[in-house]
């Protein structure tokens, strides 16, 4: 059996609107330092939002939960997306997960991860990589952590339900519905962004230079080039999803291709100054409560970076954003032939009933 229960679980006081749900108790913050003093940084949990219904994948997301979709991996295995996800954090150095997800779905995670897990090794016995892939569900079992968002506040007020969980450490923040693919051999994204802020000490985003006509979807911002890095920027404005016109006039950055703009990647590293932030707005009561204008807070108060990643991130609620995100991890990993094989067969296909 999965190690769910191992170590113990216990009540905690809640955030306005938020609760610890399923919370091992295993936190290790540390309070000999001031509050926010981070002078040696090492970024050892790693929190995913999950609470979001999946309205754009309607119906799908009405029968099974999203960050359960299987996708296949760089290894050439199907996966959950929720585990392919823990992966990358568990490769960038995470140690401990917060899912923060809808009421009632952590118990749901639990279930299909130990069903999975049951269901390799009954049917593939004695099988190598089914052995290992099942010790991999038993890793993710034993530093899985749940806080529930009880409402829909938005994206800022799901981070800060995560706040008990991270206590006074920096953490690395990753999306439920965004997959990441390196262009770095060795080296995750997730582990671009942690090696860089553990260097400075400091709160890094992701960031990818994104064409004008896409920059809508995104929060876009701009900062000072920092000499001696290449990618790197000392982040100065901020703007949640702005008009071209906004960014024209806003968020220009002196080095990048024209009509470039550099949106986020959907992954940070933070540091705990960012819940005094979103604090206020959890205070005022907001019904919708974003991340980006604490971010352009976090900006104007602390060091605060930006990283151009060597990697691309698929958006899995766009549209063909499964199918895109599926294509991008089939070229990157094990079955990279297979896939260029099949691409290859289909386009042909498309072709001929084309021109019939």
């Amino acid at each position: 059996m999965l190690a769910f229960q191992e170590g113990g679980c216990r009540k905690k006081i809640p955030a306005p609107g938020c609760t610890p749900g399923i919370v091992r108790v295993k936190f290790l913050v540390y309070f000999s330092a001031s509050k926010h003093q981070l002078k040696q940084m090492k970024i050892k949990r790693a929190v995913i939002t999950a609470a979001a219904r999946g309205e754009r994948l309607y119906p799908v997301a009405d029968t099974i939960q999203k960050a359960m979709l299987p996708v296949m991996d760089i290894d050439g295995l199907h996966k959950p997306v929720l585990q392919i996800i823990c992966e990358e954090a568990f490769a960038s150095g995470i140690e401990e997960i917060c899912i923060v997800c809808a009421p009632g779905d952590g118990e749901r995670y639990l279930s299909a991860f130990t069903s999975l897990r049951e269901n390799l090794l009954r049917s593939f016995k004695d099988i190598d990589w089914a052995k290992t892939q099942a010790q991999k569900l038993d890793h993710l079992a034993a530093h899985l952590h749940f806080a529930e968002q009880q409402e829909p506040k938005g994206y800022g007020h799901a981070v800060y339900c995560s706040r008990e969980f991270t206590g006074h450490e920096p953490f690395l923040l990753l999306l439920g519905d965004y997959l990441y693919v390196s262009y770095l051999k060795n080296k995750r994204c997730a582990a671009q962004v942690v090696e860089l802020a553990q260097q400075e000490a400091c709160a890094v985003s992701a960031v990818n230079p994104t064409i004008e006509h896409q920059i809508s979807r995104y929060g876009t911002l701009t900062g000072k080039h920092l000499a001696n890095y290449d990618g790197v920027y000392q982040i100065e404005k901020i703007i949640e999803k702005p008009s071209l016109s906004a960014a024209e006039l806003e968020l220009q950055t002196p080095g990048l291709r024209a009509a470039y703009y550099l949106c986020f990647f959907g992954m940070h590293v933070l540091t705990p100054a960012i819940f005094d932030l979103l604090e206020k707005e959890v205070a005022a009561n907001s019904s919708n409560i974003l991340l980006t204008p604490a971010l352009q807070q976090l900006a104007l108060s602390d060091k605060y970076l930006a990283l151009e990643v060597k990697g691309n991130r698929y958006d899995l609620s766009r549209k063909h954003g499964l199918l895109r995100a599926q294509i991008a991890l089939g070229l990157a990993g094990e079955a990279h032939d297979e896939t260029l094989t099949t691409m290859v067969e289909l386009l042909a296909e498309a072709n001929t009933t084309v021109t019939k």
